[in-house]
């Protein structure tokens, strides 16, 4: 699906994985020796904090739809909604793909 370069702040990039199946296998190959750079370059990027980014980023690949990673990161009301809906109907679910990281972001500068 592409999520773990979401999860390394490439969006771009993580929606062609995700709708080319990882350009066919070849860019799978590619990520094995892209990763440790893209985690050293996440790990200057984003803040830490109370919310943990790979229990965010677990809760929305697996339980995505039904906002669990939204009640975690305290956005209630969001995380019902996407309860009631299956994730505003999936387009919020591909939203938060986008900006998941940004979303943790914000929440931990608070800290």
């Amino acid at each position: 699906m592409g999520c773990h370069r979401f999860y390394f702040g490439k969006p771009i990039t993580g929606t062609i994985w995700f709708f080319t199946l990882g350009l066919l296998g070849i860019g799978w190959l590619i990520d094995l020796f892209l990763i440790p750079s893209m985690d050293r370059e996440a790990d200057w990027r984003y803040t830490p904090g109370p919310i943990d980014y790979s229990v965010a980023w677990i809760l929305l690949v697996f339980l995505g739809l039904l906002g669990i990673h939204r009640m975690y990161m305290g956005k209630w009301l969001t995380g019902f909604l996407y309860l009631f809906t299956l994730g505003l109907f999936g387009i919020g679910y591909l939203y938060d793909l986008w900006t998941l990281n940004g979303q943790i972001d914000e929440e931990n500068s608070y800290y």
